[in-house]
């Protein structure tokens, strides 16, 4: 019976095991997903800042950064190893652990989660592309700017940010609704791209004075201290915050990973992460080291150190530059935004209502409450505390990877029975109690609790770094000693 036939399963053709000939990611592709993971506007300020504002020993950071590296390896290569094998989304592979129901309904949580991320990205990446409208418009006429239409604001935008939101919406719906195969190519023409966006960045800062911005940057390179007792909590804050920052991509790897020819390009795709890291951190370093010390010749740049790239090109005054870095900089928010928060979400809500959704018409809610968000991001959102309301959402990330690993390797010891993954019977393995796994449930609620409360207990607040450790180990032990045999 065909699915469109069928009035109640679970099976979705864009959530049912990728045909073999279909995967054809091998590790230089995952290069790519994780270059394009750190190759963000976010991702280059949290660099900059934990080598400059924070004041940390450069090498502190490096081998901080390093140790986040391989914890982002390790944790990812685990759970996507069951999708790389069985070829399932992580949201389908939750069905065994959670039960369908649980599945259903912890599982869209990823998609609350990204979409809220998508609108808020998408916002900034607006304003981005609302700054090269502006300077064509300049470019063409100085004047036109100045005319009254331009000087009106709803919402706190103008007409050239509802535009430029409007045209970062759509084509970003476009885009992303053509399925994996043209994906993989733009994650891997973002990432190439945008390394040489900065490579193209980091010779304009050379070469505005080759001798005084190597000697900068040389002069941050410190192994003074670096073995001193006292570096050791530093060290820690930097391996959770970077750890933190890719975690939300951890959960939902399997989305990716079930690409993948084989196991071994997938360790090694994820090894390359580091690689990834040291070159971004390179070049982010070197950026902001030598733009600031060839800004700090004009006293009124003397209190402040930029390390957002747009504030850089700002103070920089060479239009091209500061053109082609917006581009480079359009590109890769626009393949994090892929990444991060598109694809989970397009999965997630397949699953949710796997009879009626696919992977357009999920594009096309995911657009509509992205552009929601994002328009209403700067005069009310923003305002409203929103992000704490994510981040609690959010929470639940480290628990549901607790559970699935901890059954996976643990409970089923690598098995999966794939005919019955779909199932609704109620013989089926998977169904346990009406499609909930009550053990599962339970283990995931109470890592949970321990994982949010670092963010709302102000005792715990200095965990709030590994609060996705916490909780997946929490939940994960929890599972085990409930549904072991």
């Amino acid at each position: 019976m065909s699915q469109q036939k069928s009035k109640k399963t679970l099976v979705n053709w864009d959530l049912v095991t990728v045909n073999p000939s279909n995967k054809v990611w091998n590790w230089t592709d995952l290069f790519c997903f994780w270059g394009v993971n750190i190759q963000s506007v976010i991702g280059f300020s949290l660099i900059a800042s934990l080598y400059l504002i924070y004041d940390l020993n450069t090498f502190v950071v490096l081998f901080g950064t390093i140790l986040a590296s391989i914890l982002v390896y390790f944790f990812s290569t685990l759970i996507g190893r069951p999708s790389q094998k069985f070829g399932l989304p992580f949201v389908v592979l939750l069905r065994s652990s959670l039960g369908f129901r649980g599945a259903k309904y912890f599982g869209v949580l990823r998609s609350v989660v990204g979409m809220f991320m998508f609108g808020i990205q998408t916002y900034f990446l607006s304003k981005a592309l609302g700054y090269l409208i502006r300077i064509a418009i300049f470019s063409y006429d100085k004047t036109i700017l100045e005319q009254e239409i331009f000087l009106i604001f709803l919402l706190g935008l103008d007409i050239i940010d509802w535009i430029s939101i409007s045209i970062a919406i759509v084509i970003q719906m476009l885009l992303f609704s053509l399925g994996m195969n043209f994906n993989k190519r733009l994650i891997k023409f973002s990432a190439l791209s945008v390394y040489l966006g900065m490579t193209i960045f980091f010779f304009a800062v050379l070469l505005s004075d080759v001798k005084f911005t190597t000697n900068s940057f040389i002069n941050t390179l410190d192994l003074g201290n670096f073995i001193d007792k006292d570096n050791l909590a530093p060290l820690l804050t930097v391996t959770g915050t970077i750890f933190t920052y890719f975690s939300i991509v951890i959960l939902s790897f399997g989305d990716f990973s079930r690409y993948v020819r084989d196991e071994k390009e997938m360790k090694k795709g994820n090894f390359s992460l580091i690689l990834n890291l040291i070159i971004f951190s390179f070049f982010a370093l070197f950026i902001v080291i030598g733009a600031d010390a060839f800004l700090k010749q004009n006293p009124e740049n003397l209190e402040k150190i930029f390390t957002n790239p747009t504030d850089i090109i700002g103070k920089l005054n060479n239009l091209l530059v500061t053109v082609l870095v917006l581009v480079f900089i359009l590109i890769a928010s626009i393949s994090t935004n892929l990444i991060a928060n598109f694809i989970p979400s397009q999965y997630s809500l397949i699953n949710f209502s796997p009879n009626t959704l696919s992977l357009k018409s999920s594009s096309f809610i995911i657009a509509f409450i992205g552009f929601i968000i994002g328009i209403f991001w700067l005069t009310y959102l923003s305002q409203i505390g929103i992000l704490a309301f994510v981040d609690t959402v959010a929470a639940f990330f480290g628990p549901l990877f607790g559970v699935m690993i901890s059954d996976y390797y643990l409970i089923k010891r690598g098995n999966l029975i794939n005919k019955d993954i779909y199932s609704l019977e109620s013989n089926g393995s998977y169904y346990f109690s009406a499609g909930w796994h009550i053990k599962g449930v339970y283990s995931l609620l109470l890592g949970f609790i321990f994982s949010a409360s670092t963010i709302w207990n102000s005792d715990l607040m200095f965990l709030q770094s590994y609060a996705w450790i916490i909780g997946a180990f929490v939940s994960s032990i929890t599972y085990y000693l409930l549904a072991k045999d």
